[in-house]
């Protein structure tokens, strides 16, 4: 069976992945922070489709914790063939003078440093193997900067260059790079942003229809499932009422 390794699995976009490899026959190791959410999702993914679940329960924050966990790995499940940076998110939606110090540290260090520390162990078993493809989840935010978004913004920009400099580096080891770069998406992403406030969060998605997770986990196993000349690269996917970071058409 091929390994595909989900990150942030636990919810949304990850788990919509976990949920589709596994139907595919992929074995599937899954990381996420909430230990009781993943093993329910690793239990559940094992009953329904019969598939091998390793979850690892760690901080993709957390350099000691990313390598400890990953070179933990038995031998068969180092053979990943998939790798998909999906933790990521964005905290508060102030300008930049009145912005959280604190949000701003949480953003970068999931977002650009928790992707480069699990890709910096993943990747390394990939070289070994001479193969793999890594996807790194981007949004809307990291072709265009909007207000008030700066900080994540900044992140997402920095995770689209990355793709770059992977695809240069890794190119000669056939390891493929896709970013995939969603705009609306209705998972616990507004939440998170604003700090579990519902009621705010559920206004981020009133009056059109957003993507939903199963959009982009059924986006990612197209790229996946190319044949193996085929590599793209790059993929924006919108909700119809979206244009491009700021531009909607709602109903009032």
């Amino acid at each position: 069976m091929p390994v595909a390794l989900i990150t942030g699995a636990t919810a949304g976009i990850g788990e919509a992945c976990a949920r589709l490899f596994a139907s595919k026959n992929y074995s599937l190791i899954l990381t996420g922070r909430r230990a009781e959410r993943l093993d329910a999702l690793s239990a559940s993914l094992t009953a329904e489709y019969n598939v091998k679940v390793f979850p690892l329960c760690f901080d993709v924050r957390n350099k000691e914790e990313v390598k400890n966990a990953l070179e933990s790995l038995p031998a068969d499940y180092q053979n990943i063939d998939v790798l998909i940076n999906n933790a990521g998110l964005s905290q508060g939606l102030d300008p930049i003078h009145e912005g959280s110090t604190d949000d701003w540290d949480v953003m970068i260090d999931t977002n650009i440093k928790g992707l480069l520390y699990v890709t910096k162990q993943v990747s390394g078993f990939m070289v070994r193997r001479g193969k793999g493809h890594i996807i790194n989840l981007g949004s809307i935010a990291a072709k265009e900067t909007y207000a008030n978004g700066n900080v994540y913004c900044a992140t997402k920009h920095a995770v689209d260059s990355l793709n770059q400099a992977m695809r240069i580096d890794l190119l000669k080891h056939n390891i493929k790079v896709t970013g995939i770069h969603p705009g609306a998406v209705e998972t616990e992403f507004s939440k998170v942003r604003f700090h579990g406030d519902e009621e705010r969060a559920a206004k981020v998605y009133e009056g059109f229809d957003p993507l939903v997770a199963d959009d982009i986990a059924e986006t990612i196993w197209f790229v996946v499932s190319r044949p193996a000349h085929v590599t793209i690269n790059d993929l924006i996917i919108m909700p119809q009422a979206q244009a491009s970071a700021t531009y909607w058409n709602k109903s009032t």
